[in-house]
């Protein structure tokens, strides 16, 4: 089959409207990190997730980084993480000075274990962050009763995982301090760009203060009384979150829809299993996410789609694979392991219409 236009893995859906507001704010010449675009786009994103407060910054990872600082965490700190994730999520944690404590998944949602978390838990662990994969919302009710248990504070990366919620709440709102991205393959896009989000409201006004340098903005000179960040977002990345964010509600319909195409599509599959979300967890679908049983592998599956034009891409490798992280036992992380060999992210671009993932899950079921 042929389509006019290419199937996608997870480009942003760009049009008229996001034009139009970054062609205003060129006019405006208000492009850097001084804008009422920038305001707007911090309280319109809270009153979204029913936050008190949001924060932009620079990116995810920024926001991860940032979040750590204010809850305090340091050298001689321990940080539990599950193996299973983006390496932006941990790479903070070295930023600030701490240890991360990896930990396996559960190995049907693939998100941290509940059970593993608890195991890890010592008198070093000052944070728990939870990653909802792929938009997938982890169990936050058994993980925010292991945090007032132990008193220790949960920072949620929520980065691929906006307009998710479990139990009706969002996800990055259960924690006290929490990340989202705005890189461009996200479910919307600033170009790059991240948010904290926040009911403490002194900690967010904290957080604002460091994101511009620790800036004293109440003297007519430059003065900065502590150490501070140059993390801020700019007038011209809120103008195209501006647009994209009216955007929202049908970027999450269509993703919805695909994953449901998806899930109709491989049911009579023995060999394919789909991600599974928690009771009362509505995933956001930023990536839709298979296991293949096979004697193929992986990359083989994946030339074959790749040759009937589908992109895909394999499922994060858990991070003890990488050289700075060497020093952990693979072998503690087998459900990780498990989904990384086994494991496929499909097309979920809403760029892409629904015809193709039907098409998608033709190819696959055959392949």
């Amino acid at each position: 089959m042929v389509f006019i236009k290419p199937i996608l893995l997870d480009a942003p859906n760009l049009g008229e409207l996001e034009k139009k507001y970054l062609c205003d704010c060129i006019d405006s010449t208000v492009v850097s990190s001084v804008g009422e675009n920038i305001r707007i786009f911090e309280n319109k994103f809270a009153e979204y997730l029913k936050a008190k407060k949001a924060v932009s910054t620079q990116s995810g990872t920024a926001a991860i980084h940032l979040a750590l600082y204010e809850l305090g965490i340091g050298p001689g700190d321990e940080v539990i993480v599950p193996v299973l994730t983006f390496v932006a999520t941990v790479n903070p944690i070295k930023y600030v000075g701490a240890t991360p404590v990896f930990v396996d998944v559960d190995p049907e949602t693939w998100n941290i274990d509940p059970n593993e978390i608890e195991k890890h838990i010592t008198n070093k662990t000052k944070a728990i962050i939870p990653v909802h994969l792929y938009g997938n919302p982890c169990d936050m009710n058994k993980i925010m009763e292991i945090s007032k248990k132990y008193n220790i504070p949960v920072l949620e990366d929520a980065t691929e995982s906006l307009g998710a919620t479990y139990k009706d709440k969002f996800t990055g709102t259960f924690g006290e301090i929490n990340a989202f991205s705005f890189n461009g393959n996200k479910i919307m896009t600033t170009g790059g760009g991240g948010m904290i989000v926040t009911n403490d409201e002194k900690k967010a006004e904290h957080l604002k203060f460091l994101v511009n340098q620790a800036k004293d903005n109440n003297t007519d000179h430059y003065f900065h009384p502590e150490i501070g960040f140059n993390y801020r977002m700019t007038n011209l990345e809120a103008s195209l979150g501006l647009a994209q964010f009216e955007r929202l509600p049908g970027f999450l319909n269509k993703k919805r829809k695909f994953a449901e195409i998806y899930k109709q599509g491989f049911e009579n599959n023995e060999k394919i299993t789909f991600q599974k979300s928690y009771e009362g967890a509505i995933s956001s679908y930023w990536l839709p996410s298979i296991k293949v049983e096979s004697h193929k592998t992986i990359p083989e599956i994946q030339k074959e789609l790749k040759e009937k034009g589908i992109p895909t891409r394999r499922i994060f490798p858990p991070i003890v694979e990488f050289p700075p992280y060497k020093e952990y036992k693979k072998e503690e992380y087998k459900n990780a392991y498990e989904i990384y060999k086994k494991g496929l992210n499909l097309p979920g671009s809403t760029m892409n219409d629904e015809e193709q993932i039907e098409y998608i899950v033709e190819v696959l079921n055959n392949v």
